[in-house]
């Protein structure tokens, strides 16, 4: 079978390279001026992420205070269990997918990735995003991506590996703001949130993953050399845009949707809403938790953006239980997750030990 080229017409790229040419230096004016407003403002103490963890846990706080005595009055069925049982599994499903999905940007890259090995580490590592600092997950994978006998065939140079691990959450994120139109015009937010998918666009995504990539290597205290080289083969390894990890990290945010819908049946609150509200709602606190800087993994930051974005057209109280339980969830799959990474590691050493 032979498929459409995804290649748009000349007469559309002249239209998108005018566009781009006239709106570039605008945008990059502006995004200066912004960063002289920024650096102009005295530091928060202790970080703008201690900040917004505090206010996140504060609001989440607040919301048990209001609905304590309303939560109690909740219970759940055998059925209701069995759903959340099926949550887990449908969660722990969605980080295989999030594995594979880091695989499919290592060959966008032109890189030849091991997938076992790298479906393992990854759920192995995946734990660390809970320390402080929330990068320690993707240190983790920095290193195997460039050793000799590591997650590819040939090691990557620091550039490719910087690359791949930064692209893969981004995307993801970009992926889930995509998702938002599909619960109507949501005063604006339809229009709104489509517009990242403009970054992923090789002029834009360049110098967006440049900046990321030496802000964490500075995190992660490379040397100055290192930081000297990151932006040399940058352009040439974006071959073009990244449709292929676009569509396995929708599928990734569809399954993790999928474990918050477990949560949603549990409590007999699907009736509230249509089912593509509550996926606009989820894919907007999903995407907040992970871009915004607050507590690691997205904590309490998901959970007060979700209560904001649905509390007006759901009760409060049933809100707020599917909110911790779908917490619960993916903490359980997250575990279960690691602990089968390396029980198959553990069995791998026995059974090459034994031969």
């Amino acid at each position: 079978m032979k498929f459409p080229s995804l290649t748009p017409p000349p007469a559309l790229r002249r239209f998108q390279q005018q566009t781009l040419r006239q709106w570039s230096p605008r945008l990059r004016g502006l995004a200066a001026a912004l960063r002289r407003r920024a650096s102009s403002l005295p530091p928060l103490p202790g970080g703008l992420s201690l900040w917004v963890s505090l206010l996140s846990f504060g609001f989440v706080l607040a919301a048990l205070v209001g609905n304590g005595r309303r939560m109690l009055q909740l219970s759940l069925d055998p059925q209701g269990w069995w759903w959340l049982l099926l949550g887990v599994g449908v969660s722990l499903l969605s980080l295989v997918v999030n594995a594979l999905g880091l695989g499919v940007v290592l060959r966008w890259l032109r890189l030849r990735p091991r997938w076992p090995a790298l479906v393992s580490l990854y759920l192995d590592t995946n734990l660390r995003k809970f320390l402080p600092g929330g990068i320690w997950h993707l240190a983790a994978r920095l290193g195997p991506l460039r050793a000799p006998d590591g997650l590819l065939l040939e090691p990557a140079p620091l550039t490719l590996a910087l690359v791949a691990v930064l692209l893969d959450p981004l995307v993801a994120a970009v992926a889930a703001l995509a998702l938002v139109p599909l619960g109507g015009w949501q005063a604006g937010l339809a229009l709104l949130c489509p517009l990242p998918l403009l970054l992923l666009w090789p002029r834009w995504l360049a110098p967006l993953l440049e900046r990321l990539e030496r802000r964490q290597a500075r995190r992660l205290r490379l040397e100055p050399a290192a930081l000297e080289s990151l932006n040399q083969s940058l352009g040439e390894a974006l071959a073009g845009y990244p449709w292929p990890p676009l569509l396995v990290q929708l599928l990734f945010v569809l399954l993790r949707f999928g474990g918050f819908a477990c949560c949603v049946l549990a409590f007999d609150l699907h009736t509230s809403l249509a089912w593509s509200s509550w996926l606009a709602g989820f894919a907007l606190a999903w995407a907040v938790g992970l871009l915004v800087p607050g507590a690691p993994g997205g904590l309490g930051v998901f959970e007060a953006t979700l209560l904001l974005r649905l509390g007006g057209a759901v009760p409060e109280a049933p809100l707020l239980a599917i909110a911790l339980s779908y917490r619960v969830v993916v903490t359980l799959a997250d575990l279960a997750g690691a602990g089968c990474a390396r029980l198959d590691g553990w069995i791998d050493r026995r059974v090459a030990q034994a031969g």
